[in-house]
């Protein structure tokens, strides 16, 4: 069944003339004849009554035409949503992010996104750093927030702003109000470290900072997600390095410390595959690149 046969009997039924329908619809009135014959030898019926005095439509005609307009309706509405889509005015993103991202800007990005381009619909996922990078690698992720400072070909990245590691310790702990500390006077404690299998760029980044201070930290227990971390702290299972935004998740029974000396980054980044783009992608790493200006995106 062809579309502009629906058309033409629509825009007939409207008219019940076949001069004034071949008229409102710029053709001559043959082509619009045999369009009709041709729709109602298709479907078996009589669509129309045609005598001297004009034009009506049958009981099945007037039943058809309501759905033929049903018809052209949804096929033009299909054209308006891919053309929109295709603009990236409207879709779906699938972001990942992990747990702690929550503290670095990342709902405000999304919340500023969403009113900017009110028809796509952003979807958060918390995963882990490394099921994120499989994941859009593999296009079950249209981006990810994630805890590392690099990312492997061929995937893009955007940093976050800064951030530091900072110590997390139990509030009761003896050195929990200290303005600033050494790494190196912590050496005999115990560390709530990163998971290793869960994250190796979290684990490897902190152990780094270790490394530098000389320091061999006596791990306790690994845990998967930033915050668990912090809540171990705060239960007195040990003490930690963690990123400084974490200090705003305002866990009960844990200090945030800064270490003492230069700065030591704690690395987030925006990744996004650009074999896998899209324009309502395009529109959302714009954002970001306006709501964390000075961040370019790195290929």
């Amino acid at each position: 069944m062809k579309l502009h046969s629906l058309r033409y009997f629509t825009v007939l039924a409207e008219e019940l003339h076949f001069g004034r329908a071949a008229s409102r619809l710029a053709i001559t009135q043959p082509p619009l004849s045999a369009a009709i014959k041709g729709l109602e030898d298709e479907l078996g019926v009589q669509l129309l009554r045609r005598n001297s005095k004009g034009v009506a439509l049958t009981p099945a005609g007037a039943a058809f035409v309501d759905e033929a307009r049903q018809i052209l309706d949804r096929v033009a509405r299909a054209g308006q949503v891919a053309k929109a889509v295709a603009r990236g005015i409207r879709g779906r993103l699938d972001i990942g992010m992990t747990g702690s991202l929550v503290y670095r800007g990342v709902p405000g990005l999304v919340q500023a996104y969403g009113r900017a381009m009110p028809e796509v619909d952003v979807v958060l996922h918390e995963m882990s750093t490394a099921e994120q990078l499989q994941a859009v690698l593999h296009g079950r992720l249209d981006a990810g927030f994630i805890n590392t400072a690099t990312v492997p070909p061929p995937l893009a990245h955007q940093a976050l702003p800064d951030d530091r590691f900072v110590l997390a310790l139990p509030e009761g702990h003896p050195r929990a109000r200290a303005r600033a500390l050494d790494l190196a006077a912590l050496a005999d404690e115990r560390f709530v470290m990163f998971s290793r299998e869960v994250s190796p760029a979290n684990h490897d980044n902190v152990i780094a900072v270790f490394s530098r201070a000389g320091i061999h930290p006596q791990t306790v227990h690994a845990a998967r997600q930033w915050l668990t971390i912090v809540a171990m702290v705060a239960q007195g299972l040990g003490v930690s390095l963690v990123p400084s935004s974490l200090a705003q998740s305002r866990v009960a029974g844990v200090r945030f410390v800064p270490l003492r000396g230069a700065p030591v980054a704690a690395p987030a980044l925006l990744v996004w595959n650009p074999g896998r783009s899209s324009a309502a992608l395009e529109g959302f790493i714009a954002a970001a690149a306006r709501h964390w200006p000075g961040a370019g995106p790195q290929v």
